[in-house]
């Protein structure tokens, strides 16, 4: 038992000689008349308010404003196709045509039946006039004519959608039957699509739904891309979903012109109302950590106490200190509009915040700053312009 206590005890003495040995080794190295590491080159920004433009951000589906897929109303055969894909058609345009002959034969014996009843109710009203013809005998063969005349009208009801016409003015896609084909009712024949003008539905929190309002501007992009439609709220939904508390809202493309297809996904955006004077910084600028977001403020370094060197002197502990240090500092961030973060607390206006550089700082290290090229030029306002 006491061997190991001894055993402890060394061990012990050796780590303590071990801590007072690097303490010495760093006040004689690392003091002020010691070697000093070189400072890190950095870039900073001016912090200044700025006018912060408020967006609501969702992602939408397009769709045509107007966009049907065309089906059959009346069983058949297909007789005859009367477009191609991709066709510009106008409404009441034929596009796909059904066999009507039994139909059309059909038309024939009503229209006859029309003429034969029409010309016995114009001989009944001479005869009735002369006293020759009863009430009852005229009224039955007016009511022959009518039953003759619906006969017609449905026989020419049938050949009408058995030939199927666009519904309004767009552009056809792939056909999706063949002639020949027997089609039952229901059956989609092609695609037709108005790409002039675009809707596109999407959803926002029920938080946000309220600062929402008609003809408010919107603008669309693709994933990729910026957003380049711009477009107006054309509808909001009253209702809000109870399983996913979301509101739906519909805003209409103005500038289109064919570039969106029904369908695709959209990033939305929604602007509100500009705000001045709000705080901003960079992304690249604000670290994040398990304890929260922070930021390297840029500044001199703070005024310390006075100490004694080895002989007994006073020396102020930075008196030797670089110009500039790096101050670490967490912030409160809020809202994001693209590549900028509006910071609520922990920046003022006029501080220097490092924006490039801050991966290989830790607070109090010493920094040199690198000037960008705009504020290059803005640093010396005497120098000439050169003109070509």
């Amino acid at each position: 038992m006491n061997r190991r206590i001894i055993i402890a005890a060394i061990l012990i003495g050796i780590v303590c000689a071990g801590l007072v040995g690097w303490n010495f080794a760093r006040s004689l190295f690392g003091g002020g008349h010691g070697l000093q590491l070189p400072p890190t080159a950095v870039e900073a920004m001016t912090v200044q308010p700025a006018p912060w433009l408020p967006s609501v951000d969702a992602v939408g589906t397009a769709r045509a404003a107007r966009g049907t897929d065309v089906a059959v109303q009346i069983a058949g055969v297909v007789k005859e196709i009367k477009f191609k894909p991709n066709d510009h058609v106008k409404a009441g345009q034929l596009l796909v045509q059904i066999d009507d002959a039994v139909e059309r034969a059909e038309l024939l014996s009503a229209q006859a039946n029309v003429r034969l009843y029409a010309a016995q109710l114009a001989r009944a009203a001479k005869l009735k006039a002369r006293g020759f013809v009863s009430q009852s005998t005229y009224d039955d063969t007016r009511a022959q004519l009518e039953v003759a005349r619906g006969a017609q009208a449905r026989a020419q009801a049938l050949i009408d959608q058995k030939g199927i016409k666009a519904p309004f003015d767009g552009i056809v896609g792939i056909a999706r039957v063949d002639a020949g084909q027997y089609l039952t009712v229901g059956t989609v024949v092609v695609t037709l699509q108005d790409l002039d003008r675009m809707k596109v539905d999407f959803t926002v929190p029920e938080q946000t739904a309220a600062s929402l309002s008609m003809n408010q501007p919107v603008r669309f992009g693709d994933e990729s891309a910026q957003r380049k439609f711009n477009g107006r709220i054309i509808g909001i939904d009253p209702k809000i979903d109870p399983s996913s508390r979301l509101v739906a809202v519909q805003a209409e493309v103005s500038d289109a012109q064919g570039r969106v297809r029904p369908g695709s996904f959209l990033r939305v955006r929604v602007d509100m109302p500009a705000e001045a004077n709000v705080i901003a910084l960079p992304q690249t600028a604000i670290i994040p950590s398990l304890y929260g977001d922070y930021v390297f403020v840029v500044g001199p370094p703070k005024a310390q106490p006075k100490t004694e060197d080895a002989k007994g002197g006073a020396v102020a502990a930075n008196e030797s200190a670089p110009g500039l240090v790096a101050e670490q500092r967490f912030v409160t961030t809020g809202r994001r509009d693209g590549e900028r973060v509006e910071i609520v607390r922990g920046v003022k206006s006029g501080e220097r915040v490092v924006t490039s550089g801050q991966n290989r700082l830790q607070d109090g290290a010493a920094v040199a700053l690198a000037e960008a090229p705009n504020e290059k030029a803005a640093a010396a306002p005497g120098t000439p312009r050169q003109t070509p």
